[in-house]
């Protein structure tokens, strides 16, 4: 079999539904719309919500909170995960998401202070918990905030 010789199941596929041709074709004149309406004309039909008038759910529902638009969302790093570097190594965000360690850097990276460092390196980060600048300090490493 060959790539061009493909074809789906018998039965996977159904042919279109051709509407408004004419009345002995089961959906002509009225085309399945039924008679007069605001669903019967054209463009017509409800907003998404819409509950007939009735007050719609989520204006029923109470509002909750406060949804900052200017918040910064880092991407977090743990120490633990940084034993993997080698002595000497400056850890950057690039090297970070290029080893596969984040995935994507949002607003910046910050680095946590779970788990223990046993390696010397030089963390170059854009924030830094307190305790994860006194372990990688006692670890002989060094922090930079970028």
């Amino acid at each position: 079999m060959k790539l061009h010789e493909l074809k789906p199941v018998k039965g996977a596929r159904h042919t279109r539904k051709r509407v408004g041709r004419g009345t002995s074709s089961g959906t002509g004149k009225t085309a399945g719309r039924g008679h007069k309406g605001q669903n019967a004309r054209s463009g017509g039909g409800v907003r998404p919500g819409f509950e007939g008038g009735q007050n719609p759910l989520y204006r029923r529902l109470p509002k909750r909170g406060f949804n900052n638009p200017t918040r910064k969302e880092y991407s977090i790093i743990n120490l633990d995960l940084l034993n993997n570097f080698e002595d000497g190594t400056v850890v950057t965000p690039e090297l970070l998401t290029e080893k596969g360690y984040v995935k994507q850097v949002k607003d910046g990276i910050k680095v946590l202070g779970n788990g223990e460092l046993t390696v010397k390196l030089t963390v170059k980060a854009n924030k830094f918990s307190e305790t994860a600048v006194k372990k990688i300090a006692a670890a002989g490493g060094t922090t930079e905030v970028i």
